[in-house]
């Protein structure tokens, strides 16, 4: 939602001009959404900020009625029709529901269909409640009893001409059962994928070299919408049909219900969670079980739909907009679900640190399915009460790794039992696991494996971290193929040196290499150039990529300018391991390095085994670049500067490299130290930030003509 800061003015403080200014940007970004989700099927973001737009939408037409655009995102439903099928006119419109995002939005839809109707409070009024499937909105046309077309929602007025994919649906009858049948039939209901089947179709695109797919909605629109049937038939698509569109002669029941089971009886699934309610509060009851047992269904539903049930009734209340008045979408709260915890997994990371993570069924959540999250340490296991086979509440937020909220305890197993943190680490060793103690003495929360480097989950995170971008990063080796050369018995990769001597390990033409699932002659070439490439390092690079605990990136920067020379931190590294104090004291005294990272330092070169393992690396490369001192006679030599917005002229690495390169300190936030703040386009709280606070506010050209350089200098 970055850049929208204009969605943060209430509606009631704009003005005509400015709420005209904001319906046309909403009509154009909402289309773009609208395409990206109905003809690419490459959503970009969350439904929960989709229909934040929406909303605003809206509330801006609500007041400035006058204003409604002929292009407005409440007047139009979905997007216009790929061009890649032909087209398909739908003889009843296929439009979408408003949706309710809280119980008193359920209770004011109620409501108004009394108002609307004019029933009094004690007048019977039943309304259905039903799933609402997270798939693809198709209608398929029957003939005389015969399958004859299928069609997707497209703009809900023109769709696209799926037939010969829904055929291969095996949900789908080609064939109605009841030979009575009226002699044009439309059945409408939603296209979707099962957890399983979606697992395995990204199984088998990965394993293909093929991208994955991000949801199982995401993988049902692709699938039903392939160029080539043989396509579709070899994803296992599913079909709930819940509603009808033309339909010759009378229709066979009076009500929302009776459609639905006379639907079951032609052939039809249809979803068995639909009940019939008679109040709000039999409406909000099915709607909070759904939502408890949305984990256990094994497809992705994002809410319920609740429609009246007398079909004489909805003919009355009608449409408004682009949406029944008699119909409305119950949404889920955005980033949080329930889900059942299967198992805990422990992690061993580069530090040895053991975080246990949970194994859950599948859900989606925000967008994206989950089957994994952190449990951070023992102590959060033991806060929550967590147990195996419990029902739990999970969240996510933006990119970060999903989190157990808590525990939802009348769902809990008779035979759960409290879980007990693992006292010897997972790995073949078995080493003990020890709790850490911080600085001051007290135990910290987290427990590591003591095993050190001995550890092999301890040695595959080490050369993950080895590789990773902002280390030696080499193309060609991530997480999936460092894995792989751990364990193979030909290459075998166990320490930094051995990516550097596998040319030289390998056979003439590196005949075992290509002779390995997913190495052809390019990667191998790519590899091996990558590979060479990184013969030459800057110093900071390969202290960074020792993987020393507390040695972050910054740290190995500033260790790196202190000694300039590697031979010369070698050096230092090893007296201070040996219990030198001058060497200890030297090392305390730079800036920014403290007691936690000089005993790392002596801890890591105490080991005979790292020792051994750094003096194979530095035998393989050909260069180590010495380090670049900071700059002091420069205009920002010792002052903090902040880098925010969108940089038009450099990269933020860039950046805050020059900056660093010229005596300044870089800073993520503004604070009353901060000196300059450089701006570039869509600066946002740290903007404002900084002029409250009086701070100096630079353009990048007004940075680059103070510092007397340009972008790459």
């Amino acid at each position: 939602m970055a850049g929208r800061d204009h969605i943060t003015t209430p509606v009631s403080a704009l003005s005509p001009e400015e709420a005209a200014d904001e319906l046309a940007r909403l009509a154009e970004e909402i289309a773009g959404h609208d395409r990206r989700y109905y003809q690419d099927d490459a959503p970009t973001v969350s439904d929960a900020e989709y229909d934040a737009l929406r909303r605003r939408n809206s509330e801006i037409e609500a007041r400035f009625p006058e204003l409604i655009r002929e292009d407005s995102p409440s007047r139009t439903v979905g997007a216009a029709p790929s061009q890649k099928f032909a087209k398909v006119r739908h003889a009843v419109p296929m439009l979408s529901l408003a949706n309710a995002f809280s119980d008193g939005d359920v209770a004011e839809f109620v409501a108004r269909i009394r108002r609307f109707l004019r029933l009094a409070d004690d007048e019977p009024l039943a309304i259905t409640a039903e799933p609402k499937i997270d798939g693809l909105s198709c209608s398929l046309r029957y003939e005389n009893g015969h399958l004859v077309r299928g069609a997707t929602r497209g703009d809900g007025f023109e769709g696209e001409d799926v037939t010969a994919n829904v055929r291969t649906i095996d949900d789908v009858p080609k064939r109605l059962r009841d030979d009575s049948v009226p002699e044009v039939v439309e059945v409408r209901g939603e296209v979707y994928l099962s957890h399983a089947d979606f697992a395995r179709i990204n199984e088998r695109q990965a394993a293909a070299g093929k991208p994955v797919f991000a949801n199982p909605r995401n993988a049902a629109a692709g699938s039903l919408r392939q160029l080539d049937p043989k396509i579709t038939r070899d994803r296992p698509l599913k079909f709930f049909a819940y509603a009808w569109g033309e339909f010759s002669g009378a229709l066979p029941a009076d009500t929302q219900a009776g459609m639905v089971g006379w639907m079951q009886a032609l052939g039809f699934v249809t979803n068995p969670l639909m009940k019939t309610c008679g109040s709000v509060e039999e409406l909000l009851a099915v709607y909070h079980d759904i939502e408890e047992r949305r984990a256990t269904l094994g497809y992705d539903i994002d809410g319920v739909v609740y429609k009246v049930d007398r079909l004489d009734l909805q003919d009355r209340l009608g449409f408004v907009s682009r949406s029944p008045r008699w119909a409305i979408a119950h949404k889920f709260p955005a980033e949080k679900a329930l889900t059942i915890l299967r198992d805990i997994e422990i992690q061993v990371g580069r530090t040895g640190a053991l975080t246990p993570v949970a194994k859950l069924d599948p859900v989606t959540v925000g967008g994206v399915v989950v089957q994994n999250a952190t449990l951070h340490n023992p102590d959060e296991i033991a806060r929550l009460d967590v147990r195996i086979g419990d029902t739990v509440q999970i969240q996510r937020a933006g990119d970060v790794i999903p989190q157990v909220l808590g525990v939802v305890l009348d769902k809990r197993p008779a035979d759960a039992v409290p879980y007990e943190f693992p006292a010897v680490c997972p790995c073949e060793l078995k080493t003990p696991v020890v709790r850490e103690t911080t600085a001051g003495g007290e135990e910290g929360a987290v427990r590591r494996c003591s095993g050190e480097f001995a550890c092999p989950y301890q040695k595959v995170e080490h050369l993950r971290h080895f590789v990773s971008r902002r280390a030696f990063d080499i193309e060609g080796l991530g997480e999936k193929q460092i894995a792989f050369f751990f364990e193979d018995p030909d290459l075998p990769v166990k320490e930094p040196a051995d990516i550097f001597t596998l040319a030289a390990r390998d056979e003439t033409n590196f005949k075992k290499l290509k002779d390995k699932e997913g190495f052809g002659t390019t990667s191998v070439k790519n590899l091996v150039d990558a590979i060479e490439a990184r013969r030459t390092i800057p110093l900071e690079r390969l202290i960074f990529a020792l993987g020393i605990r507390h040695v972050g990136e910054t740290t190995a920067r500033q260790l790196a300018r202190a000694y300039g020379t590697w031979d010369a931190f070698f050096a230092v590294a090893r007296r201070i391991a040996a219990g030198d104090a001058d060497a200890r004291a030297e090392m305390d005294a730079i800036d920014q390095i403290g007691d936690a990272v000089v005993d790392a330092v002596a801890k890591y070169f105490g080991e005979t085994h790292n020792e051994r393992v750094v003096e194979n690396l530095v035998g393989q490369l050909t260069t180590i670049e010495d380090a670049e001192k900071p700059l002091e006679a420069t205009p920002v030599a010792g002052k903090t500067v902040v880098f925010t917005g969108s940089l038009e002229q450099m990269t933020r690495d860039e950046a805050k490299a020059m900056a660093e390169r010229l005596g300044a300190k870089v800073a993520g936030s503004v604070s009353k130290k901060t000196d300059y703040v450089v701006a570039g386009p869509g600066a946002g709280s740290k903007l404002a930030k900084a002029r409250d606070a009086g701070v100096t506010v630079l353009t990048e050209d007004e940075w680059f003509a103070l510092v007397g350089e340009r972008a790459g200098g």
